[in-house]
């Protein structure tokens, strides 16, 4: 008896670990704040919906909390300066009318001239 009740809380304890993390909501004014989590709880973006358009910044990390992109939406188009962080290096990516404008990258290896 003592096995059976071991073996039903292991399964009972692994199925909760297996479920998957869903999105939390709130409201913020006229916005709603959404934050998606990865499986281990950790926060893996969050950002903005007006009228269930993505809108304002938005933020993605990796599993140890290191940030990974910001972007920015109007009304669901692409606008402004986005960055994005890569093991190769910060990419810039400029949106004019949701299309890309242009396009920097600098590798961790770039000098740059501080005053």
């Amino acid at each position: 008896m003592k096995k059976l009740v071991v073996i039903a809380g292991l399964l009972a304890g692994s199925l909760i670990n297996a479920q998957e993390v869903k999105p939390q909501y709130e409201k913020a004014g006229d916005l709603v704040k959404v934050t998606f989590y990865y499986e281990d709880g950790s926060v893996k973006q969050q950002g903005f919906y007006k009228d269930k358009l993505l809108t304002g910044t938005w933020m993605s990390f990796d599993q140890k909390g290191n940030k990974t992109a910001i972007a920015h939406y109007n009304n669901g188009k692409k606008v402004g300066k986005w960055f994005m962080w890569t093991k190769d290096g910060l990419k810039e990516i400029d949106y004019k009318d949701a299309t890309i404008a242009s396009v920097q990258h600098w590798k961790e290896d770039t000098k740059l001239a501080v005053k």
